[in-house]
């Protein structure tokens, strides 16, 4: 009679064979990269890494076309004079001046959701998918400092003048 195995026993060979393979997709036989000082011979892996997925300069994960916020070179521009864009992860301009009755727009250029809302509570806007707008018009003077409250690290301000 021949001896079965058991399932737990099934499942982590296969769970070895899968990190096996993963391992061996992430490497490559070619390429300029350095391989690691106890990596088998003849392996080189693909991002030019000691370590795979890596980035060369040790900065992260390899994430063609990805950009984390705020390293973008480029600025939010507003698309007129009393309009404020979200692009990357910012408001553009960061600070904008107006007089009192002065509607502003703020369009969200972003593929995320953001939201305008003022820390005073002056004014919330709805969550903002892509493209969509939120309009405020300002009815008295002050300087009004804002965020999106899904990623509070993007904050500017409308300074409204008599």
């Amino acid at each position: 009679m021949r001896p079965t195995r058991s399932p737990r026993r099934v499942t982590l060979a296969v769970v070895a064979a899968a990190a096996a393979l993963l391992t061996t997709s992430a490497c490559s036989s070619s390429g300029g990269g350095k391989a690691p000082d106890n990596a088998a011979p003849g392996i080189t892996f693909a991002s030019g890494t000691a370590t795979p997925g890596m980035v060369p300069d040790g900065r992260g994960p390899a994430m063609p076309g990805m950009s984390m916020p705020g390293t973008s070179s480029a600025a939010a521009a507003p698309a007129g004079p009393n309009a404020v864009t979200i692009d990357n992860f910012a408001f553009g301009p960061s600070s904008l001046t107006v007089k009192v009755g002065t509607t502003v727009t703020w369009t969200n250029h972003d593929e995320e959701p953001h939201t305008v809302v003022a820390t005073d509570g002056a004014f919330r806007s709805p969550t903002l998918g892509n493209n969509a707008t939120y309009t405020f018009t300002f009815s008295k003077a002050g300087t009004f400092a804002y965020v999106c409250s899904i990623h509070p690290f993007m904050h500017a301000t409308v300074v409204v003048t008599p």
